[in-house]
């Protein structure tokens, strides 16, 4: 199994590009008792997830990110009309990318979380930092 941690023991690091209309207004504390963001997560608030270009993709690995979540508007209610079935077609393609590169493809997300809705923006990444551990440090950070 890989290495849950990183050797200095910090959690896998995550660069998070949320859509403006729905998880990107959701980057806020998640209510009463709950936590905000987690610390791992650096956040980049884009105007439409349909915006994320793959440069931005492979630069943020590039650039020692454990895994890229993109955050969109659930299908059909997309602010720009059609940006998140354009950015489910990317994934899948980038996808497909970062096997040919020897990248784990499970290192790239997209996860649609409602307008507001911090708690679910949490768990998405809470969820996503889980699946990071298994697979363990970026292979890019190796080299």
């Amino acid at each position: 199994m890989a290495e849950a941690r990183r050797k200095n023991g910090s959690e896998p690091r995550i660069v998070g590009f949320l859509c403006n209309w729905s998880s990107g207004s959701g980057d806020a504390p998640a209510g009463a008792g709950e936590s905000p963001c987690p610390d791992n997560a650096r956040i980049i608030r884009v105007m439409c997830s349909g915006r994320v270009s793959p440069t931005f993709i492979l630069k943020a690995l590039a650039c020692g990110a454990d895994g890229v979540l993109i955050g969109s508007c659930h299908p059909g209610d997309c602010h720009y009309v059609s940006g998140n079935y354009k950015t489910a077609r990317r994934v899948e393609s980038m996808k497909r990318l970062l096997e040919q590169l020897g990248i784990e493809p499970e290192r790239l997300r997209m996860e649609a979380v409602p307008a507001g809705d911090g708690a679910a923006l949490v768990r998405a990444v809470n969820d996503f930092t889980d699946r990071l551990k298994e697979l363990g440090p970026s292979p890019l950070e190796r080299r």
